[in-house]
């Protein structure tokens, strides 16, 4: 089996996670069954995503490299997955009949798609530069253990 790098796994993760918030974002009030299905797949994929960013990808950045935007850019992303973290339970509360569940989605949707467009655009980028090719195939066999451990635990 070949190995995947981390920036690969992570931007498989974001079209994945795209995918699912637009079509959350094309629901309607008619349908809560399918707004709550949706809402729970995005949950655990964003749980599993930003905990291995953050346990993993994200320690080897920050230690990999030297610039101080970089290690700038690592306290941004840090603080965009909290603001998630926040957003996450609070759309789980409200009811997905409404109007308000959607405006809520479509923000969760732009918090989302900006922080993933940020590390694709900065910071891998400057963690191709920092990090070497061998480093980031190692980092990524350990990302998908991982993910596989996380996701394992949540069936």
């Amino acid at each position: 089996m070949a190995t995947v790098d981390a920036i690969t796994l992570l931007k498989a993760d974001h079209k994945k996670v795209k995918g699912l918030l637009e079509d959350l974002q094309k629901t309607t009030e008619r349908g809560p069954g399918k707004r709550k299905k949706l809402l729970a797949q995005i949950r655990t994929e964003l749980e599993v995503h930003t905990t291995i960013e953050e346990e993993i990808f994200y320690p080897a950045f920050r230690d990999a490299v030297e610039k101080k935007e970089d290690r700038v850019m690592f306290f941004e992303a840090v603080e965009e997955h909290q603001v998630v973290k926040f957003v996450l339970p609070d759309i789980s509360k409200t009811d997905p009949a409404t109007e308000k569940f959607g405006a809520k989605a479509k923000v969760l949707k732009e918090l989302v798609m900006h922080h993933a467009k940020e590390e694709e655009k900065e910071m891998f980028p400057s963690a191709k530069k920092a990090l070497s090719s061998d480093e980031l195939e190692q980092l990524g066999v350990r990302m998908e253990a991982r993910k596989k451990e996380l996701m394992g635990k949540r069936r």
